[in-house]
């Protein structure tokens, strides 16, 4: 079942000229909670702070949301929260009002439950035929228009896969339909460059942290196919999965994955 508050009342409508209904036109967090409190609360509020930012709407107070995340939550082992912010009701036409209150809308939903082989064999996927578009105005951001994930991820399920790579319109990798992703060379982290297209998740900031605990090196580089293939290691993040390694796509197999197991035990233990 779920449970929402919209405007911090209990309702599941928001109204037929909103616009993040009718153009996609504000943004969003997913997290995981246990026991009532958000995993990560504060990188994900500052995602939403420096998403809201960027899409010059006004980010709710932070202890609102915790509140109504608490509220939603309670009584629930583990949840899925999810946050979105629009720009609110306007007239028609793309312009943005000068004015107006922005819709705040927090749901609560059921955990979903992986199969632990997951986590142990590590994940089979393909590379999407879907490409993403440039747009480096909304690049790293989680904006509410995710049609080419939504392409992607339906291609997916079709092929009965968890997950897919997604590359650029120049063919350089950007992470999974609803993930970040890492590889592993030569004692190296490595994960794509986010300049032009993709969103830059709060799991993807926590490896980097875990390299830089770890006096691991981590480049922030275009990627290709062809790098996949030559690594060691390659493995996806979310927030709410945690840490898939892939053990298999065209052309490439890997059935040992030591550092990515380092690194989900890590943030297993380091949710706060």
């Amino acid at each position: 079942m779920t449970a929402m508050l919209v405007n911090g009342l209990p309702s599941n409508c928001i109204h037929t000229e909103d616009r993040g209904l009718s153009y996609g036109d504000g943004v969003f967090r997913t997290l995981r909670v246990r026991q009532g409190k958000p995993l990560n609360w504060q990188r994900h509020f500052a995602k939403l702070r420096h998403d809201c930012n960027a899409m010059v709407l006004d980010c709710p107070d932070q202890d609102i949301l915790l509140d109504e995340i608490c509220q939603l939550s309670a009584n629930r082992a583990e949840a899925v929260a999810k946050i979105i912010i629009t720009r609110g009701c306007g007239k028609r036409g793309y312009a943005a009002p000068m004015t107006g209150s922005h819709t705040r809308v927090v749901n609560c939903q059921p955990l979903p439950q992986y199969p632990a082989e997951l986590y142990v064999a590590g994940i089979q996927t393909q590379v999407c035929s879907i490409k993403l578009g440039h747009q480096s105005a909304l690049a790293g951001i989680k904006h509410l228009n995710r049609l080419e994930n939504v392409l992607a991820a339906s291609e997916c399920h079709k092929a009965g896969l968890h997950e897919g790579l997604l590359e650029d319109e120049d063919r350089a990798v950007i992470g999974g339909t609803r993930s970040n992703l890492f590889l592993v060379r030569h004692g190296t982290l490595h994960t794509p460059e986010l300049s032009l297209c993709g969103v830059a998740g709060v799991q993807r900031e926590r490896v980097l942290d875990w390299a830089d605990q770890h006096a691991t090196e981590c480049k922030i580089r275009r990627l290709q196919i062809t790098d996949l293939l030559a690594a060691e290691e390659v493995f996806l993040v979310n927030s709410l999965f945690g840490l898939w390694s892939i053990r298999e796509f065209p052309g490439y197999l890997r059935t040992e994955h030591p550092v990515a197991t380092r690194i989900r035990n890590w943030l297993d233990k380091d949710e706060v």
